[in-house]
């Protein structure tokens, strides 16, 4: 498994393997990702701790609120995360962070 960090607000968009995007219809399925109950705070914003299989290697990333009178949507519009990180860095994270937390399911 793969694991990246993702901030509240934010939401997933295309997804990559070896071969290029995913295609649903070689795969028959969706990519398999899915976010965990655990959070981290940095800089005061919480970035959510996301699991992906090992056949992602990247996956594109976008806010939800495409508000574009709002100049932080219009600054940072998509994000292409191309370096995801194993189990012993999220740990590392996890520990180094500010504070963190397990919402409760």
């Amino acid at each position: 498994m793969k694991y990246f960090f993702l901030s509240e607000g934010w939401t997933i968009g295309r997804v990559w393997e070896f071969g290029g995007l995913w295609n649903e219809a070689a795969w028959r399925r969706k990519p398999e990702i899915q976010q965990t109950n655990l959070c981290i705070i940095e800089n005061s914003e919480k970035l959510w701790l996301y699991r992906v299989e090992d056949e992602v290697i990247m996956v594109e990333v976008k806010r939800i609120d495409s508000d574009s009178s709002k100049p932080e949507a219009r600054s940072i519009g998509q994000v292409v995360l191309k370096r995801l990180i194993d189990a012993d860095q999220a740990i590392e994270m996890l520990g180094k962070s500010e504070a963190f937390f397990k919402a409760e399911t």
